[in-house]
């Protein structure tokens, strides 16, 4: 196994969408073991402490319905979106950086930067989309006005981001796979039937599988040099078995399925950079969720099914 550098981002972000609580899943994957996990595996880890978003005045946005605290999360998430994007493109340079968020509205910065980075290294980008959810809104399409549903539309260079930094490198629809999806609303599916986004819902995991489409994709991005993010949201997975998250949504990948995703991530030798996003610890059970989420990073990063812990959550 090739030894990575690790760079972990602390990335508390909590503006993306109502109900409070992703700011403490950082310290959750640090309490869980992740730089011990790593290191273990014979990488080394350098952590970065938790970021703060770059300031960002009122721009005179209106919000959603008038809503004072939606204007409040806007502003945030956009002075997120230009810290996380800087914090990425640098990391880049000498790791693997893997976001500890945090909800999925940092992806708008960390996948940005990377698509800036390997713009710079003459590579394209590709992105795993490892949700529940599209995430293919815009800010004007979002009935709720919660930006943690927008990333993918912002960082594939879809309009209505006024006062979000430009996306100098947008990511080419043909280069983002969706697995997990089981709760897609009108507007984006009508969005992602006209887009050449790649989409595999868990009916169609069911009935294939999930190594299948996820194997011909990495064949895609190993045949284009290209560098790979994954974005792995915790409601990808099951609530059963991951209940520390916000937008539970029933039949999710199962523990298996999803380790099996990170086993072939690692076998493929594609992955460059990593979130990890939607924990809230508030929710969780005795830490059962941040623990399966370090798991899973580790398995991303080489463990192998014969060296996994036993855990007793009594």
């Amino acid at each position: 196994m090739t030894s990575q550098h690790c760079i972990l981002i602390g990335a508390p972000v909590d503006s993306g969408k109502r109900r409070a609580g992703c700011l403490m899943g950082p310290d959750a994957y640090r309490t869980a073991g992740l730089a011990p996990a790593l290191e273990s595996l014979g990488h080394t880890v350098e952590d970065l402490g938790n970021l703060d978003p770059e300031p960002h005045a009122p721009d005179g946005y209106d919000g959603y319905d008038g809503n004072d605290g939606l204007v409040f999360a806007r502003n945030e998430t956009i002075g997120w979106t230009a810290r996380l994007a800087q914090a990425a493109e640098d990391a880049l340079e000498s790791g693997l950086p893997v976001f500890l968020g945090g909800d999925h509205s940092l992806s708008l910065g960390s996948v940005a930067g990377a698509a800036n980075y390997a713009a710079k290294a003459g590579r394209p980008l590709f992105v795993l989309w490892l949700d529940a959810h599209t995430d293919f809104h815009t800010p004007e399409t979002s009935d709720s006005g919660n930006l943690h549903g927008t990333p993918v539309g912002y960082f594939t260079g879809r309009n209505g981001f006024e006062g979000f930094p430009e996306v100098s490198n947008p990511v080419p629809q043909e280069n983002v796979c969706m697995i997990g999806l089981r709760s897609v609303d009108t507007q984006e599916r009508l969005a992602l039937e006209g887009s050449s986004i790649r989409t595999h819902d868990m009916r169609h995991i069911d009935e294939n599988g999930i190594a299948g489409p996820l194997n011909r994709f990495l064949e895609h991005v190993a045949q284009a040099n290209g560098m790979l993010h994954v974005s792995l949201d915790v409601d990808f997975l099951d609530p059963s078995v991951a209940p520390a998250v916000g937008t539970t949504v029933p039949g999710g990948a199962t523990v298996r399925e999803a380790h099996l995703v990170c086993e072939i991530l690692h076998d493929s030798g594609l992955m460059t950079s990593l979130d990890l996003v939607e924990l809230n610890p508030f929710l969780d059970e005795r830490g059962r969720t941040a623990h399966l989420m370090v798991d899973l990073c580790a398995s991303a990063l080489g463990r192998r099914v014969f060296d996994r812990p036993t855990r007793s959550y009594q």
